[in-house]
């Protein structure tokens, strides 16, 4: 026989309704105050007086009391803030890349409370004096592409390399079928064909002022085009005997009437090319392989930085070629360099506010307060990275302020030997582009291991992981305002990622294919594959 369960007791009844008993209310919790020391990113140095403040503070509450602190309410700086986790000091062996790397701080995104204080990492309690870093974040903001507004098509074999003008008003593409092609990004058509190589283009490099473009083909010449007019100038440079690898104009600010242009190649030199005559100052013949990236820096008159697949990393005084470093730290090919201040070497005299030079003086004095602006807190430092899956960060011409610190980052000879900054464990394949952030602030580097990993650009500071890729990732490219990166994939899709929350921020699929190329500027992005398209992406 079942069991009958009991009636439902009856409601008591009040004039006729019932009567619904009354839930508890839930006393509301109090958030914890904590005192919070703000300190400046670049120097930390304190930005005024501690102050106490409930630890749910929402951080842009947080933006305006730094802004109070520094006097700039009335013309205020968004911030980025985050919190140092203290190291373990704990010895571990610099071979073991299988283990993840800790993070080394907490962004603060929402608030305290959240982000700091109830992270299974703090190790910080609400008696301690928080150290808060503030970042100042440019003051414009880009906006991430969302849609894909044109298709161009018109190459006739994969796109190998993509590069935009430092105006961003053309963009330049290589491709398989030996023709270099141009695109206005103002009304996204066509705007010339460049024919000429010999065999597939595999750079593209413009000169600062846009005024020359130069590409390298697999025919080992390296020719010079006006991109208003569309057709070259003069024949082909020729001396090397293979492929061209990479390509690198000398800064603006060191010559910003007739600068020079060096070439890397298959065949282990590096040349130096007059581009006014088209004729070769000199070779650099140090490397015993293919010669893999040149990078021209603009530390005093110039310095080149070469890599090649001998595993050594030279740099070179780029006024007469005196070798000045020998880099030997890498166990394999060294495939990609960059520099902390490529950005405004490539954009030279051109910023966000569109002005444009009148004389060679001007663009002089303008290319050269950029490139002061974004070096007098921290000097120019080089990424290397390499098929050993590391990376290397080095600062071989530390300021003088760095040299006097006893505490600096800054390489130093040990027994002779250049060492490193720091080296940079994570990866699990090879690394296949590295690329600073246009503050120079956070370095990012991609790899066959389907992952991107960004770094603190001045330290090599490890700070996350962006995984969301599902073959490996190719290329890297910043949006102009350091808060978004976008990575081209074998997985034919591009993806941009946010820094502030270090997480996707939106998937550009649309390629048929594998995207070998991407380029970000203002707010449209340019990409190219294996299918022979141009796609642009905008908001």
């Amino acid at each position: 026989m079942a069991t009958l369960l009991p009636p439902p007791k009856r409601v008591k009844l009040s004039h006729g309704t019932a009567q619904v008993p009354e839930k508890p209310v839930q006393p509301t919790a109090v958030a914890p105050t904590i005192v919070v020391q703000f300190v400046n990113e670049d120097d930390s140095q304190p930005l005024g007086p501690a102050v106490s403040l409930p630890a749910d503070l929402a951080r842009e509450g947080l933006e305006g009391l730094v802004n109070n602190l520094k006097g700039s309410a009335d013309d205020p700086v968004p911030f980025a803030f985050h919190v140092p986790l203290p190291s373990t000091d704990k010895p571990s062996s610099t071979e073991d890349q299988s283990q993840k790397p800790a993070p080394t701080r907490l962004a603060v995104t929402t608030n305290i409370l959240a982000d700091v204080l109830k992270h299974p990492l703090n190790t910080y309690t609400t008696e301690d004096v928080l150290a808060i870093h503030c970042t100042p974040q440019s003051i414009f903001r880009v906006r991430p592409a969302t849609r894909c507004s044109s298709t161009l098509t018109g190459h006739s074999s994969p796109i190998l390399c993509a590069s935009f003008s430092p105006t961003g008003r053309l963009m330049a593409t290589g491709s398989g079928d030996m023709t270099c092609r141009l695109w206005n990004l103002d009304s996204e058509t066509p705007w010339a064909t460049l024919s000429g190589h010999k065999g597939w283009v595999l750079c593209v490099e413009w000169e600062a002022r846009e005024r020359i473009l130069a590409t390298g083909g697999h025919d080992g010449h390296v020719r010079l085009w006006d991109p208003v007019k569309g057709v070259a100038i003069g024949d082909a440079m020729k001396g090397h005997t293979k492929w061209i690898t990479s390509l690198a104009w000398e800064p603006i600010h060191i010559n910003p009437k007739n600068p020079r242009l060096a070439s890397s190649s298959k065949d282990g030199t590096v040349r130096v090319w007059d581009p006014t005559n088209r004729r070769m100052e000199y070779s650099l013949s140090g490397h015993t392989a293919a010669v893999n990236v040149v990078r021209w820096g603009g530390i005093g008159k110039g310095v080149l930085y070469t890599a090649g697949s001998d595993r050594i990393i030279r740099v070179w005084d780029a006024d007469g070629g005196k070798l000045l470093y020998t880099l030997k730290d890498h166990a394999h090919w060294v495939t990609t360099l960059a520099l902390s201040t490529d950005f405004v070497l490539r954009t030279g005299p051109f910023d966000h506010t569109a002005k444009k030079p009148t004389s060679d003086e001007e663009a002089q004095a303008m290319a050269l307060a950029r490139y002061t602006e974004i070096t007098k807190s921290h000097p120019e430092v080089l990424i290397s990275g390499s098929d050993d899956h590391t990376l290397f960060l080095w600062n071989l011409f530390p300021t003088a302020r760095d040299s006097a610190s006893s505490t600096s980052n800054e390489s130093a000879k040990v027994n002779g030997k250049i060492k490193p900054v720091a080296r940079l464990l994570g990866h699990q394949s090879q690394v296949s582009h590295v690329a600073f952030s246009p503050d120079g602030r956070w370095a990012a580097s991609a790899g066959f291991d389907r992952s991107i990993r960004i770094w603190e650009g001045r330290t090599g500071k490890y700070v996350s992981t962006l995984r969301g890729h599902i073959a490996p990732v190719y290329r890297l490219t910043w949006s102009i305002d350091s808060r978004y990166l976008v990575s081209a994939s074998k997985d034919s899709t591009l993806k941009i990622w946010s820094l502030k929350t270090n997480k996707m921020h939106t998937d550009l699929p649309g390629h048929t294919d594998e995207v070998y190329s991407v380029d970000f500027v203002a707010d449209k992005i340019v990409s190219g594959g294996r299918d022979g398209a141009v796609k642009i992406w905008r908001h």
